[in-house]
């Protein structure tokens, strides 16, 4: 286990697990902790990781960017510059992952803190948890990448809906709008994002880099580029060790022992 100030690293097997660790503060990340989870989290790929669980401390995800300190709300801040060099980098660091991301949602997912929670590939939501955009209380808009996360997951008038009112969503209405994969009980949700990412850990891992891209891209461009996607990412993953390993596997009836290369 590891530590960058409020955010905890720790591995499991080929499993990292990050942890924003500011529970008296409902996980509200800092300018610092954003700077920081690219980071943390390349290392743990750099060293060997081939899945991602993101989650928060006591009981909460993340209520959001913490807007407490001196200069917020006052002009003090230089906000384009917060948003291009801070906030869009680590939307864009986590949507271009080469390792699968499984995100773990205890109680609030709010703000910015949804943001990250529904960037996961796989997002595990324990049954009171709920997810929020909450920015409009504040004055705000969306950010962090969240606006197309959400959109893209339910469609614009719920995304409408969820963005002006910013009321909760509770568990198993996110699931039902597409937002999160799975309801767990509360206390089942490690256990269980756990289970999901040491299975992709196990797998071809350069194919589950290239299936997510191809599944922005189909999200983000449509059928034909969707089509070039398919076809140049089946070119590229048929040339890995995995891939002859699966074909061995296949036909040498036997389950396939894939290493990530």
């Amino acid at each position: 286990m590891s530590s960058d100030s409020d955010i905890v690293v720790e591995r499991l097997g080929k499993v990292a697990r990050i942890t924003l660790n500011r529970p008296a503060q409902m996980n509200a990340f800092t300018l610092d902790m954003t700077l920081a989870l690219p980071r943390l989290i390349q290392a743990e790929i750099d060293a060997g990781a081939r899945a991602i669980i993101l989650t928060g401390a006591g009981g909460n995800f993340s209520s959001g960017a913490d807007i407490a300190p001196a200069g917020v709300g006052t002009g003090q801040i230089d906000v384009r510059a917060r948003m291009e060099d801070c906030y869009n980098p680590l939307a864009r660091f986590l949507m271009e992952l080469p390792v699968p991301l499984v995100t773990a949602i205890d109680g609030a997912a709010a703000g910015g803190g949804a943001s990250l929670a529904l960037a996961g590939d796989i997002v595990v939501a324990g049954r009171s948890s709920y997810v929020m955009l909450a920015f409009v209380r504040r004055g705000l808009v969306p950010d962090v990448g969240v606006t197309w996360l959400v959109a893209s997951a339910v469609g614009r008038l719920r995304a409408m809906k969820m963005a002006l009112l910013g009321d909760k969503m509770p568990a198993e209405e996110a699931l039902a709008a597409g937002l999160v994969s799975e309801v767990v009980d509360d206390d089942q949700v490690m256990a269980r994002a756990e289970e999901i990412a040491e299975r992709l850990a196990e797998m071809p891992t350069r194919t589950l880099a290239m299936i997510r891209s191809q599944v922005n891209v189909a999200v983000n461009a449509g059928f034909e580029a969707s089509l070039d996607a398919e076809r140049d990412n089946q070119v590229a993953v048929t040339r890995t060790r995995d891939f002859k390993e699966g074909i061995a596997a296949f036909k040498e009836k036997r389950k396939p022992v894939f290493t990530g290369e």
